[in-house]
């Protein structure tokens, strides 16, 4: 028996054959010629500000790699606002941190009390918008610098003092990168967003409780290792909101876990030549790159590139040198990363079910997961 196929029903099904193998090959479209600058400038600020940290043989590399990915990355522009935000911040954490651990570090439940209420002030003002800058890089800043100062082998003043470095220096390396890869075409600005009353104080007493609660259960288990879990738990509450942190949690436990991987690849690569800087910037350059990619296709905020970037910048800031090596940082922030997430959606999911049956802080239908 013979089926009788028409040459017109052949034609009209090779269309839909192309267009469903055009679909299956879909690839990320090309990034923007401002797009592309940015991508040179964040992974270029990461780059050097690893390598001048290495060079100079200064403590904590973690704020001389992080601080140039924050303020490049998660700003695509540079004016005289952001800077005043960025170094005002820097100034005035250096003084509550002095304040908080000088005097009440004897006394964990007020001290607890005093962080509390630095959170939910910063909080307060990523909620309301204009200050977001000001009151995010606070909280990544603060969640860092009193993660280190509140255990006793820690040199106070040294952390401060390579705080204050690193954030001059990330500026300057901001202000480098902007005139070497300019912006060519003017950036449009960010849609401003109405919010009523009842969600800022939803949004301000999820964030600064949760932060808070962060700060307590690192300091209690002693996980002064794991610096890479807490600034997790931070960066997934600039989405100010449970559905938003959902989301920002899957992206950055991706994220993490690609920098991770990415990391130990680098490590099989170099091998015993760790030692050879010039192969360790060009592979470190080389990864930044990839995930700044990343970055700009996602938009900005803090997902899968962003995640990897910092990943990338905690290993190599603090873990390697010639007599260390990458596979059990790799695994152990991983892992503690993972768990961290977890619980703070947790945490994140219980106290929005709560403030939602509060009528002050209810948040909208419309904005109700």
């Amino acid at each position: 028996m013979f089926i009788k196929i028409s040459s017109r029903s052949i034609k009209n099904r090779l269309p839909r054959l192309r267009s469903s193998s055009v679909a299956t090959t879909k690839r990320k479209p090309e990034l923007s010629k401002n797009g592309l600058r940015q991508c040179f400038r964040v992974a270029g600020g990461g780059l050097l500000g690893f390598v001048v940290s290495q060079l100079m043989g200064w403590n904590y590399g973690v704020f001389f790699t992080v601080f140039p990915m924050f303020l490049l990355g998660m700003v695509p522009i540079l004016n005289g606002h952001i800077i005043r935000q960025f170094l005002a911040n820097i100034s005035i954490n250096v003084l509550e941190v002095s304040l908080v651990v000088g005097l009440l570090k004897h006394m964990p439940v007020v001290m607890t009390l005093a962080v509390m209420g630095i959170f939910l002030f910063r909080f307060n003002l990523m909620a309301k918008g204009p200050l977001f800058l000001f009151g995010a890089n606070g909280v990544l800043t603060l969640s860092i610098l009193l993660h280190f100062a509140s255990y006793t082998n820690v040199d106070l003043s040294d952390l401060l003092a390579c705080n204050l470095v690193a954030s001059g220096l990330a500026v300057f390396i901001a202000m480098l990168m902007h005139t070497l890869f300019p912006d060519v075409e003017a950036r449009k600005p960010p849609p401003r967003v109405t919010k009523t009353s009842s969600q800022i104080r939803h949004e301000t007493l999820m964030g600064g409780l949760t932060a808070t609660l962060s700060f307590v259960v690192f300091q209690v288990f002693d996980l002064q290792g794991s610096l890479s879990a807490q600034m997790a738990t931070i960066l997934v509450l600039f989405t100010l909101g449970y559905s938003g942190a959902k989301v920002s949690a899957a992206k950055r436990a991706v994220g993490t876990l690609l920098g991770c991987n990415l990391a130990l690849l680098m490590q099989l690569l170099l091998y015993t030549q760790s030692h050879h800087f010039l192969l360790v910037v060009l592979l470190y350059w080389l990864g930044l790159m990839l995930f700044a990619r990343e970055h700009i296709h996602e938009g900005g905020g803090s997902g899968i590139g962003f995640g990897g970037m910092t990943t990338l910048g905690i290993l190599f800031g603090q873990s390697l040198g010639p007599q260390q090596d990458l596979v059990y940082s790799a695994l152990y922030r991983f892992s503690s990363m993972s768990i961290a997430l977890v619980l703070t959606l947790l945490t994140l999911a219980c106290l929005h079910f709560a403030f939602n049956r509060w009528t002050p802080t209810r948040l909208p239908a419309s904005n109700s997961p």
